[in-house]
């Protein structure tokens, strides 16, 4: 009969020459694996992170220090040069009774009721089509793939492609209202004079508003279906279960739509620039050309730096205050 070892130490002895060198690798510590497993995530992220100091945080603090500064065209060699000037340039800006403030003031309130109309018209228009589309019925998926062309297109050539709509004498717009339909005594100017805002406003909710649509539509299909029929069992029109139901589960979704589409357009550049130039009429003289003309035009870098730093404090209040009302409105109805 063969003799059964019971002695703990035998067998620990045993397991170790059964196991060799896997079991040696079991036995390393378990302190290098964690901070390997840890330590991954940051490192995936250190590309985005490297990207976004280069991108945005860097320049953003270059902007600021510059805005301290008089920096014109004088210093455009030697920017470290330009002579220190405090607070002169937020001065400047600031004030609505010289030259530079007043336009700086119109140009903030042209920017005010552009965002108004493009931000709520880019969301009715979605908010419409996506309740639209969640019925059922014949050719719904061509219809959603369609509302998203506007999306899908690069900026620029869409944005291009109306600017060639808005011409004149040969642009597609006056086509169809002066020589088609009649609605017109002549051919309308869209990209100068009192038009130009409503031109803008245009291509801007072209193409802004299918992106309203996709984030409504998403947001819809989390609805349940119950909840409509019961609503239309109980007597509810069409008008009462969107007020009753689709609205309020919207909610939230909508309090980030605007918000979003707010600071897009807020901020929007390549559209104003790309359909007008470099300089843009009087009524469509947006925040964001006004301040690129002032740095690169006038090559006055720190009255636009200065300009700048204005336009990110008042974006920045703006969010705190909408998100503390948001937020604020949510616990209310929680509660």
């Amino acid at each position: 009969m063969t003799a059964v070892t019971t002695d703990p130490r035998a067998a620990e002895s045993d397991r170790e020459r059964s196991t060799g060198t896997g079991g040696a690798r079991r036995r390393l510590p378990r302190i290098p694996d964690r901070i390997r497993r840890g330590g991954l995530p940051y490192l995936l992220l250190l590309p985005a992170v490297l990207l976004e100091l280069l991108i945005h945080l860097i320049p953003m603090i270059i902007g600021i220090v510059m805005s301290f500064r008089q920096l014109t065209q004088f210093y455009i060699n030697n920017w470290g040069g330009a002579p220190w000037t405090g607070l002169d340039n937020y001065g400047i800006a600031v004030d609505f009774n010289a030259p530079i403030g007043e336009a700086l003031l119109h140009s903030f309130l042209v920017t005010c009721v552009f965002t108004f109309f493009a931000v709520g018209l880019s969301w009715l228009f979605g908010v419409a089509a996506a309740i639209m589309l969640q019925e059922n019925f014949r050719g719904r998926g061509f219809l959603r793939a369609v509302f998203l062309v506007p999306y899908a297109l690069p900026v620029y050539a869409a944005v291009i492609t109306w600017a060639f709509m808005f011409q004149r004498d040969n642009g597609l717009v006056n086509h169809v209202l002066h020589d088609q339909l009649g609605l017109t005594d002549q051919p309308s100017f869209w990209l100068i004079g009192d038009n130009s805002m409503y031109a803008l406003i245009i291509v801007s909710v072209w193409k802004g508003w299918p992106f309203a649509f996709l984030m409504l539509m998403a947001a819809l299909q989390n609805i349940p279906r119950e909840l409509y029929e019961a609503a239309s069992i109980d007597g509810a029109g069409i008008w009462q279960q969107i007020r009753r139901i689709t609205l309020p589960s919207l909610r939230p979704v909508n309090q980030v739509l605007v918000l979003v589409l707010f600071l897009w357009t807020f901020n929007d550049f390549n559209t104003p620039y790309v359909l007008f130039g470099k300089s843009a009429p009087e009524n469509a003289d947006l925040i964001s050309i006004h301040i690129y003309q002032s740095s690169f035009v006038t090559w006055n870098f720190g009255s636009g730096s200065a300009m700048s730093v204005l336009l990110l404090l008042f974006l920045l209040v703006v969010t705190a205050v909408y998100l503390f009302l948001t937020s604020r409105g949510r616990r209310g109805a929680d509660a």
